[in-house]
């Protein structure tokens, strides 16, 4: 068992509340005219069979962090006829629920800002009281899987866990993120106040006994405290191919192949295969421990489109599919062009897929770097809807309606109530 570190470096309270205040102004702004000319027919899977859902995160979003934030979201989503939500509580390596599996890890129960703006109240429990009071299916959504901040507690704890590239790389260019702007004139302020920096991502090494326990626990933890629908794994349960070259990884594959080294390539196909079987070896494990625990609940999968996630995440989803383990997919198909989308929906790997589980389609209603028109998304979604499928899902709740959309709020929300008019609620 790794050594637990008891103290904790203290909170910088003026710098947090200054981010606090920043959250509140910006969200006052994003939640508070003719409509676009769309085309919206009803869905022909039922009103009360189709997935209508949407992603509640804490990057670029401030409806965690404000008193009024959630009641409100749920209330507008609610109104306008969805009927579940996906709430993060893991992203850059901490929780967004009050977690002893955390604090016994990283030092701290939940994420610090969470903790100071809702006054050290547990976020996910009101998400779930006041989520089913609404008739919401709440399935809480593990954001970051194997991916976590090389500054976080969790990885300066147990530097052990995180895994390299052959030539000793704890990071990718292309997992580093910039924080998101509201415009570049109040970014550059706020980034000058606040130090801001990128985010330098590594990824946790899912072979490691202690990372799956972690990640074990935490899930368990979830799904045994709250009245959850279900738990819902993200593209993030896998690692870029070019991982998988830290000391475990290649011992155990060594112990396997009779002394013989990894392959130099980490695009080598038995070498990919090895690493991709030993995260779905993993997957099997954690899902068995779930459904021990609690067997109604719904075992949600929100991946990237089949042969990239297996390609450059090593994530097999589809014979996690295949075997029975996943309920439910939600298949992130974030595309600028409606021809690219419609290419995703004509994938074989789809057709399986719904044999097997409800498939609905994660369409972007936007970022802030990216914002999306409200024709475009209704677009989409008629397009997923003419193929059968059995539901949408929108990344994310911040950019549904808000004054940064090219379109106005009430513009957006008069399309979604037109999208959704059937009621789902009863």
């Amino acid at each position: 068992m790794p050594k637990i570190i008891k103290s904790v470096k203290p909170l910088n309270l003026s710098k947090s509340l200054i981010r606090v205040i920043l959250i509140i102004l910006i969200t006052c702004g994003l939640t508070i005219a003719a409509i676009p000319p769309v085309t919206i027919h009803q869905t022909a899977v039922s009103a009360e069979q189709e997935i209508r859902g949407v992603w509640i995160t804490n990057v670029s979003s401030g409806v965690l962090f404000v008193p009024w934030g959630i009641n409100r979201a749920l209330d507008q989503l609610s109104t306008l006829n969805f009927n579940t939500v996906y709430p993060v509580i893991w992203n850059r390596g901490t929780t967004f629920f009050k977690s002893a599996v955390s604090r016994r890890v990283t030092g701290q129960s939940q994420d610090s800002l969470l903790h100071i703006s809702r006054l050290g109240r547990d976020i996910l429990s009101e998400i779930v009281i006041e989520g089913h009071n609404r008739g919401l299916r709440v399935i809480p959504w593990l954001e970051y899987g194997f991916m976590a901040p090389i500054n976080s507690q969790l990885v300066k704890r147990h530097p052990e866990w995180v895994t390299t590239t052959k030539d000793g790389r704890l990071i990718l260019p292309r997992y580093t993120t910039e924080p998101e702007p509201v415009n570049a004139r109040l970014f550059n302020q706020i980034r000058r106040l606040l130090l801001l920096s990128p985010i330098r991502n590594v990824w946790l090494n899912p072979l490691h006994p202690g990372v799956q326990r972690f990640l074990e626990d935490l899930i368990i933890e979830v799904v045994m405290k709250y009245n959850i629908d279900g738990i819902q794994l993200d593209d993030h349960f896998g690692i870029p191919v070019e991982f998988g070259y830290d000391p475990y990884t290649v011992s155990l594959y060594k112990q396997e192949h009779q002394g013989k080294s990894p392959p130099d390539n980490p695009q080598d196909p038995e070498w990919r295969r090895w690493r991709s079987n030993k995260i779905t070896d993993f997957i099997e494990h954690l899902v068995t421990t779930i459904k021990a625990a609690k067997p109604d609940c719904i075992v949600s999968l929100s991946p990237n489109p089949y042969e990239f996630t297996y390609n450059v995440y090593l994530q097999d989803w589809l014979t996690w599919v295949n075997r029975g383990w996943i309920d439910e997919v939600v298949l992130q198909v974030y595309r600028n062009s409606l021809e690219g989308f419609i290419k995703e929906l004509e994938h074989h790997s789809l057709i399986t897929t719904q044999q097997k589980v409800p498939l609905s389609i994660g369409i972007l209603s936007g970022t802030l770097h990216n914002p999306v028109a409200i024709k475009e998304i209704a677009a989409q979604v008629q397009e997923v809807r003419d193929r059968h499928l059995d539901g949408v899902c929108f990344f994310y709740w911040e950019t549904l309606w808000s004054y940064l959309t090219p379109d106005s709020p009430k513009k957006r929300r008069q399309v979604f109530e037109m999208m959704f008019s059937e009621s789902i609620v009863d």
